[in-house]
């Protein structure tokens, strides 16, 4: 799987800020450029149209009938700038041109008394020109005639220009700040989270009490979190210490038994001798197979107890426990024990087979090693109500009710001390119950003779 690598929290706000503002700013330079540029067409456009009319009004007809024009260049001089436009004219009458630049452009079409603007281009530049129409009368009648005056657009550019520079540069500085504004706001508003980081970098590896830092509630929720683990890793590591502690008390006494019988074997002066020791030597290395066998049950149980089993089948608890019993015949047999099963129909509980198997076997091998010969044991399956009962009773010994609840414990044997034994059976029982919505529960058998150890199911469809 490959690594994800790191971002920086700050620097991705920055760009989910930063790139919307520049295209937004984008936009309002493009929308801020027609505005400028619309500006100062409408501001020069009232000074062409003023100098336009300045010089339709100095438009009269001469004695001999033709048009004269007086121009005052006063009109002229409205339109020229710092930015060293040029100007241009030309009157037109009835028989075509009179005066100025002949070649300049004309709008046409226009009527009398209508003016009009256009964009066009002089002498390889540029130009904005308006013409106007009107007539000069004679008393008797008029004459109409055509102004068209133009300038080169260098100061309309340039005040375009000026304007948008001067919006660019407000822009600029508006999301500079912004970012400045969230680089600081994303840098205080993380202190909670680096001083969280410090008070958990800070912590002894076996501190696992839960963090009680100040933090946002955005946050709460990953600090409940992290509680919540580092309890649960708490309980799991205790438990860890405890079961191994006392596992390995357990397998140091066989061990022990094996070392010395090695060593009485090696100084044995008969076969006979040797031989002994061996045998018992022998029960010792099964005794510790036993206990490393429900050691690693109780690590699967655990495991399986972690993993909350999400999907459970429903199990003929009769036919396993029937199964179960019956492979177990020959073993009780051998020890003297008269080994029986009671159940016809088929019982269903939710759970898995193996570990449900695992959990029958331990109570017939408890009622096998603990009976005693000529006891008998009973393995029932029967139906009460809603509930499923797995049962096995013997007429053993027993258990005195006083040590009824201490047996549940792990470690711990309640029957006689010199059979084998490492005190999980039944704890592995109650595990194993418990984890499938079961309860174990203990008492003497018919008539106050032996034990009885019920296990307590939810029904469940087949």
């Amino acid at each position: 799987m490959a690594r994800t690598r790191p971002y920086s929290l700050r620097r991705r706000l920055l760009l989910w800020l930063l790139v919307p503002l520049v295209a937004i700013g984008l936009i309002a330079l493009i929308d801020t450029y027609r505005e400028a540029v619309d500006t100062a067409n409408a501001v020069s456009d009232r000074v062409l149209a003023g100098s336009a009319l300045a010089i339709a009004e100095r438009v009269v007809v001469a004695e001999n009938g033709a048009l004269e024009v007086d121009i005052p260049y006063v009109a002229l001089e409205m339109l020229t700038s710092a930015a060293q436009d040029r100007v241009f004219y030309r009157v037109d009458g009835p028989e075509g041109f009179i005066t100025g630049y002949q070649t300049l452009p004309v709008i046409a079409g226009l009527g009398q008394e209508e003016s009009g603007y256009s964009d066009a281009a002089f002498r390889g530049e540029p130009i904005r020109l308006t013409s106007l129409a009107r007539a000069a009368s004679t008393g008797a009648t008029s004459i109409p005639f055509v102004v068209t005056v133009a300038e080169t657009t260098i100061a309309r550019t340039q005040l375009a220009q000026t304007i948008l520079l001067r919006s660019a540069l407000r822009l600029a500085i508006l999301i500079g700040s912004a970012a400045a504004i969230v680089w600081m706001a994303v840098t205080f508003s993380l202190q909670p989270l680096y001083r969280l980081r410090d008070a958990i970098a800070e912590r002894n590896p076996d501190d696992l009490h839960p963090i009680e830092q100040s933090v946002p509630k955005e946050v709460r929720g990953l600090v409940d979190t992290v509680n919540s683990f580092m309890g649960r890793l708490g309980s799991a590591l205790g438990a860890m210490r405890h079961f191994t502690g006392n596992a390995s008390h357990q397998l140091r006494t066989p061990l022990t038994i094996i070392r010395t019988q090695l060593a009485l074997s090696a100084r044995a002066h008969s076969l006979e001798e040797a031989r002994r020791a061996a045998r018992i030597g022998d029960k010792a290395v099964a005794h510790a197979e036993r206990v490393i066998a429900q050691l690693l049950l109780l690590a699967k149980v655990d495991q399986a107890a972690s993993e909350r089993l999400k999907s459970l089948g429903a199990v003929d608890l009769t036919e396993l426990a029937r199964t179960l019993t019956a492979d177990r015949i020959t073993q009780a047999h051998a020890a003297g024990i008269d080994l029986g099963f009671e159940g016809e129909d088929p019982l269903f509980v939710r759970g898995e087979p193996m570990l449900l198997g695992e959990m029958i076997r331990n109570l017939i091998e408890n009622a096998l090693a603990y009976a005693g010969s000529s006891a008998e044991a009973t393995v029932k399956v029967l139906r009460a109500g809603d509930e499923i009962i797995l049962e096995v009773e013997d007429t053993g010994p027993g258990i005195p009710d006083a040590e009824l609840e201490t047996v549940r414990q792990r470690f711990v044997r309640g029957r006689s001390g010199d059979r084998p034994g490492a005190g999980l059976g039944l704890p592995i029982v109650e595990e194993i119950a418990s984890l499938f919505g079961g309860r174990l529960e203990l008492s003497a058998g018919a008539g106050g003779r032996g034990l009885r150890v019920r296990v307590v199911f939810a029904g469940s469809e087949g």
